[in-house]
């Protein structure tokens, strides 16, 4: 069976390679098990790749590049006319030859699938992921709001795969838990959590890109919050972004003590730190499920985030860790503080969120995907058939194949 994916993630050329966008690429290595044949249509950067940036290991995923669209600027925003009858002639060639598609949405690319499936007879299968948060508040862009209500409406004619349960959810809007965790992680993390104990100093971990929608500067002042009221802690900053400088000026002028950025880093190394730290902090303005929570959970971090998406609804299905509003930094520091105060209850939060990241597994999301094409297609897909890489990334075609 073909599937076909079409998703805004970014790849780069690095070392005669593709590489994309590291936690879409380990989703989609572990989806492409389930199939025959996947291919990806995405946009290709020409800048070097950032250290986020993983390549794929599937040899049964090939990537059909696009140029990238859509920025900050007019310019940029303006360019995206330019390309998308580009874009068409990709899908829609791509449409033709596939058994079922996946669009992964929000995006400029993805508006433009949805829209090209609205007149398009075939494939019938047709899955879409929202990755970003299903019932906001607000504070987002027009085309986030017109892409929740087209598929909403279901004007794709298929399923729509969202973070957590909603008010009024229709019948074709599924709950789906974003993957992140391998086998071997989970075990590691176990491991490490059974002999995590809470001590002095606090050992704080946030991840992500730097910046203020990710929450950057609002666990900065988690950590200056706690110092202030006696804390002795430490902060690891792992992730980058052009805001970093700033950031790092306004620890140094506040000559908070214990911070340390760290970049971009591996995802073994993530989990070594995720194995040291006792919380996580994620105070983000918007999410759907980051995948750093669940990846902190594996290994006994309590989770200490801001009261948006899905984030409230599973973390107190888990019993793990705590929610304050975006902008309650005092909330967050005393919720940090109140565990300090009583290790029992860290303790029985640490070990709630490894035993609920086990649902956030790759294994579980093919589980759940082959559910999913079973009840709503009468498909049943195959077993996971895990294969090694090949040796060439490239086809003959100019398409690029891992």
């Amino acid at each position: 069976m073909r599937l076909l994916i079409i998703s805004h993630t970014p790849h780069y050329r690095a070392a005669g390679q593709l590489v994309g966008w590291g936690p879409t690429v380990r989703e989609l290595d572990y989806l492409s098990e389930l199939f025959d044949e996947v291919v990806h249509v995405a946009p290709v950067y020409g800048e070097a790749a950032p250290g986020s940036a993983l390549p794929y290991t599937s040899p049964r995923l090939r990537l059909r590049p696009v140029a990238p669209a859509g920025g900050e600027t007019l310019r940029a925003k303006l360019d995206v006319a330019r390309l998308y009858p580009a874009y068409v002639a990709a899908i829609r060639d791509e449409l033709g030859r596939a058994d079922a598609v996946h669009v992964r949405c929000p995006a400029n690319i993805s508006m433009l699938a949805l829209a090209l499936l609205r007149a398009a007879r075939r494939p019938g299968p047709r899955w879409v992921k929202y990755a970003g948060n299903w019932q906001p508040d607000g504070g987002e862009p027009w085309s986030y709001a017109l892409q929740r209500r087209w598929l909403a409406a279901n004007h794709h004619r298929g399923v729509v795969t969202v973070n957590g349960q909603w008010p009024g959810q229709p019948a074709h809007v599924v709950s789906f838990h974003n993957p992140s965790l391998t086998d071997d992680e989970l075990v590691a993390g176990r491991a490490a959590a059974a002999g995590k104990r809470l001590s002095s100093p606090l050992v704080l971990l946030t991840v992500g890109a730097l910046n203020d929608s990710k929450g950057t500067g609002r666990a900065l002042q988690i950590a200056a919050a706690l110092q202030q009221r006696g804390v002795t802690c430490q902060l690891h900053v792992l992730g980058d972004g052009p805001d970093r400088p700033r950031y790092e000026a306004w620890v140094a002028e506040q000559g908070l003590r214990g911070v340390t950025f760290h970049g971009w880093v591996s995802p073994a190394e993530v989990g070594r730190f995720d194995a040291a730290a006792h919380f996580i902090l994620h105070p983000s303005l918007s999410e759907g499920w980051p995948k750093v929570l669940s990846e902190a959970m594996a290994y006994g971090a309590v989770p200490i985030t801001s009261a948006v998406s899905s984030m409230p609804q599973i973390l107190a299905a888990a019993g793990a860790g705590a929610t304050r509003p975006p902008e309650d930094v005092a909330g967050m520091a005393e919720a940090v503080m109140a565990y300090a105060g009583d290790p029992a209850a860290w303790q029985a939060a640490s070990q709630a969120g490894v035993a609920a990241a086990a649902q956030f597994s790759y294994r579980h999301y093919q589980d759940a995907v082959r559910r999913l094409f079973a009840r709503v297609w009468d498909i049943d897909l195959p077993a996971p058939r895990p294969a090694a890489p090949l040796l060439s990334p490239l086809h003959s075609n100019g398409h690029v194949k891992h």
